[in-house]
């Protein structure tokens, strides 16, 4: 069987996979498309290496006219709909990044095109598949802890002293633009892939913009919180952002009816686990380090988790059932992202919870169409929100010029 032909939009958080697709059984990289023309160089001298030719294009629309069985969206994080829009009714199928859409609108199209095209459309949040977070759900679709009563996930990453490297000093970078409550599936996408509960509401919180963050061009509150209501009325707690932690922290936990689960706060990839026996208040407790089901998963990038995002998206495009259930399918990956869209929309009303809708019912759809409110000037149009707290966006220019210095000069934040 000839193998799945893969290109790569993005090829600074798209490295992962291009490795992956560098040495695959069932897949192969034939093309990378970024803007910026050192990555493409890069991708050109590895290619090389390997005996491979790939096509190089700094422009979609070129790109997209390669001959691709499927794409990896690794692109700017609040551009992903559309050219995924694209791709599925070019006949591609489609691996995003985070996140998955950026409006409402946006996912009331998406879903339809994911519909109307039939291929794949998997979603690459990768926390959902460290040891840890995998083994929960595991545990839990075992009923091993019962039902869920509430859930906490954390995603507390201090990004000051890398932002030169990921926004480069530009102005309009989505990093610097973005609402508290935007990036919310690290924290939010475990919970919901581990139980698979859908968010019926949610109600929003933040921080202020903090003069550590405002001094790198950052104008958003420091730290977002969704406070989620589940269909079956178990709570869950997702916080987010810019805290002051070192090192960052990326925690879970799952209170249930029969037990509870928790990742271990400081020491990364152990799991503890209890289950109530006959008794209230009496049972056992264990620690361990759950090992991965694939060995290949142990050289990935974040902690291993980035290699089961690529790897279940092929294995369900060739049709394996392992890939069926455990890759991201559009309307889990919308039930993971509308809360953070709709806790801002909360935020701005002054706390108000929001319904969050099931979008696998065409009819729920019909009342978002056109529903552009973000804050991303350029996709809501007149239903935009200022992600300042404050609504103070006055950035001077000098504080973007300092940022590309320091990027160009590899200095840190």
């Amino acid at each position: 069987m000839a193998k799945l032909k893969v290109g790569v939009f993005g090829a600074a958080r798209g490295r992962t996979m291009i490795y992956q697709l560098y040495n695959h059984p069932d897949a192969q990289l034939v093309a990378v498309c970024d803007k910026y023309r050192p990555l493409l160089d890069r991708c050109a001298e590895e290619a090389k290496d390997r005996g491979l030719k790939i096509g190089l294009y700094e422009s979609f629309d070129d790109f997209i006219q390669h001959d691709m069985d499927a794409v990896v969206l690794a692109n700017y994080a609040n551009e992903h709909a559309p050219y995924a829009i694209r791709l599925l009714d070019s006949g591609r199928h489609v691996m995003s990044e985070v996140l998955t859409v950026a409006t409402l609108d946006e996912g009331v199209r998406l879903a339809e095109a994911v519909e109307r095209s039939g291929k794949v459309y998997a979603y690459a949040e990768n926390y959902c598949y460290f040891n840890t977070t995998a083994e929960m759900r595991r545990r839990y679709r075992r009923g091993d802890v019962g039902e869920l009563v509430h859930a906490e996930g954390e995603y507390i990453h201090d990004c000051s002293s890398i932002w030169p490297q990921i926004t480069y000093g530009e102005r309009s970078h989505w990093r610097n633009r973005m609402c508290s409550t935007f990036y919310c599936t690290h924290s939010l996408g475990p919970i919901i892939f581990a139980t698979g509960l859908r968010p019926v509401r949610v109600t929003g919180f933040e921080s202020p913009n903090l003069p550590f963050m405002r001094n790198l061009g950052y104008i958003g509150g420091t730290h977002g919180i969704e406070l989620v209501e589940l269909e079956n009325g178990a709570t869950v707690k997702s916080i987010h952002g810019f805290l002051k932690r070192e090192p960052g922290s990326i925690n879970y936990q799952m209170y249930c009816t029969k037990g509870s689960m928790e990742t271990d706060r400081w020491e990364n990839g152990k799991l503890h686990v209890y289950i109530e026996g006959e008794r209230n208040c009496v049972g056992e407790h264990f620690a361990y380090v759950p090992s991965f089901d694939d060995e290949a998963a142990k050289g990935a990038g974040h902690g291993g988790s980035d290699f089961f995002t690529m790897h279940y998206f092929i294995r369900k495009i060739l049709g394996d059932p392992e890939g069926e259930a455990n890759s991201i399918d559009i309307y889990t990956a919308l039930d993971m992202c509308l809360p953070g869209i709709l806790a801002f929309r909360s935020i701005k009303s002054g706390g108000q919870p929001q319904e969050v809708p099931n979008f696998r019912d065409p009819a729920v759809r019909e009342k978002y169409r056109g529903d552009t409110f973000c804050c991303f000037s350029e996709i809501a149009g007149d239903m935009y929100a200022s992600p300042s707290p404050d609504g103070n966006e006055d950035v001077p220019d000098s504080v973007y010029e300092e940022v590309r210095r320091k990027w160009l000069a590899g200095e840190p934040g």
